[in-house]
């Protein structure tokens, strides 16, 4: 129990600093500086990157077309990635932001994302610049490879470089344990036993063998799973929290004015200093943003790598459009659900019963507008939504994995981590989410390192793509750092082309 204790004290201090303000205002300031080197790409250019991403699906074949190789298609990028961030943080994460920092947490969450779009794009243009193939012809890019090629290739950085690639991936590999496995998976088993009453062990047996079908049949089978049940699931909760909305569309004046006055503390507060509830809006705002779609942290970057794609800056307009839909439409229908139920004083910004605990307030959300039926939907909301963050995960964890120990190593890395299924089912309470929550925010820090000191390269290469498909000037592509991949990508874009 000693132990316990000291782990809990060093992983708080450590938590501390790493989801602190100074870490929080430097995700901000690099989502902010993309965003202005971008000259504002998700405002200025956003029919352009809406009619090339959600709007190309069912049209363009080149989108969606299953390939032979080791490649994936981009909207089988986007659905991974999707299932790895539309998780728990989506449903419990926007309860707890609320909850905690009351609704002026909500504009926050909604700032982060717009600064995160940019962030997101500018590290799927960096993933496909500085991507490579493995030994088994597979795309591997990610921030450790522009983080090893990219910064590394700088004047007295390449210990640096490549130093920090390491660490990024032992703590991307931690992370996937945690956050992307056993804390989801615990999430599953917990709500069927409430729920259903079906006993954890049970759940867990059932998910390890359905997980390890998926995960040990490699990237191919984990995106031919994504790509089919990412819509699905994603389009159902909407469906849910859509209705909701519409039974409390009077209540949308008195929301969006809670949330507004809420940010800015022109609202009273329960019991507290306003000063200090704008703070704590702003921080669980910002947090909860980033635990919701990822922007910053370097995560989805690894399996848009994979994509098909030949133009970064076309993998990066996915990245915007990931974060669009996992926080300005997912979780702002959470947050309005939740905010017109009744379950929280739009006043004071604090919730209205004791016993209305963050983990169930989405649930008892549903379950004022559809009764019953609407807890039994949230818990096979999050059962969709948790298992299929463990499958996008499991990919992120075999990528740093095969970065540390070599390709054909990672069997080791898969079959470990659907074990862990079930101990995910069966544990307790522990330290395992904070401690995963600690490794999630340690991916941050090399990661946004790296964005930093290669936002240049972003800005040339959004330039190029600006100059020879918007403006029709004719110039090379920038299409990969590498001088082998980029002559094999000019005759494979050039031959896509006729």
């Amino acid at each position: 129990m000693q132990f316990l204790d000291v782990v809990k004290n060093i992983n708080n201090a450590v938590n501390s600093a790493v989801w602190g303000w100074p870490a929080l205002i430097l995700l901000a300031f690099v989502g902010v500086l993309m965003t202005i080197l971008t000259k504002v790409f998700q405002i200025s250019h956003l029919k352009h990157w809406w009619t090339n991403t959600i709007g190309a699906i069912f049209k363009d074949r080149h989108v969606t077309k299953h390939t032979e190789d080791k490649q994936i298609s981009q909207f089988q990028s986007l659905c991974t990635a999707l299932a790895a961030t539309v998780g728990t943080g989506n449903i419990a994460g926007v309860a707890s932001a609320i909850a905690i920092g009351g609704p002026g947490a909500v504009f926050w969450m909604w700032m982060m994302a717009f600064v995160g779009m940019m962030t997101n794009f500018s590290e799927n243009v960096l993933g496909i610049l500085y991507r490579i193939r493995n030994e088994q012809g597979e795309w591997s890019g990610g921030a450790m490879y522009y983080l090893r090629y990219g910064l590394g290739s700088k004047k007295g950085c390449k210990q640096i470089g490549a130093i920090l690639a390491v660490l990024f991936s032992i703590f991307c590999l931690i992370a996937s344990f945690g956050i992307g496995n056993m804390t989801q998976i615990n999430t599953i088993a917990t709500n069927m036993n409430s729920a259903f009453s079906i006993p954890q062990y049970i759940t867990g047996i059932v998910l390890v063998i359905v997980a390890g079908l998926i995960i040990i049949g490699g990237l191919k089978r984990i995106v031919a799973v994504t790509e089919k049940l990412v819509p699905f699931m994603v389009v159902l909760y909407l469906v849910g929290t859509i209705i909701i909305c519409i039974m409390h569309a009077s209540m949308f004046g008195e929301v969006f004015s809670a949330i507004f006055k809420g940010a800015f503390g022109m609202k009273a507060a329960a019991g507290g200093i306003v000063g200090s509830g704008v703070k704590l809006a702003i921080q669980m705002g910002m947090k909860r943003g980033v635990f919701s779609n990822e922007a910053g942290l370097g995560s989805s970057v690894m399996v848009h790598s994979n994509s098909n794609v030949k133009e970064p800056v076309m993998q990066g307009m996915w990245g915007i459009f990931e974060v669009f839909a996992d926080t300005i439409v997912v979780c702002t229908l959470t947050a309005f659900s939740l905010l017109s139920s009744g379950l929280v004083d739009l006043e004071t910004g604090k919730l209205i019963s004791e016993t209305a605990q963050t983990g169930s307030l989405v649930a008892q959300a549903f379950g004022t507008a559809f009764g019953t039926v609407g807890v039994n939907f949230v818990a096979i909301a999050i059962l969709l939504f948790a298992f299929s963050t463990c499958l996008g995960w499991s990919h992120y964890g075999t990528k740093a994995f095969e970065y540390l120990f070599g390709t054909k190593a990672t069997i080791i890395y898969k079959v470990a981590f659907t074990i862990a299924i079930f101990g995910g089912a069966v544990m307790g309470e522990n330290l395992a989410w904070d401690l995963s929550d600690t490794f999630n925010g340690l991916m941050m820090l090399p990661n946004l390192i790296g964005v930093l000191i290669l936002s240049p390269i972003v800005y040339r290469c959004v330039k190029n793509y600006v100059d020879r498909h918007m403006r029709k000037m004719d110039v090379k592509p920038i299409l990969s750092m590498h001088e082998d991949i980029q002559k094999e990508q000019e005759a494979a874009l050039r031959a896509e082309q006729k």
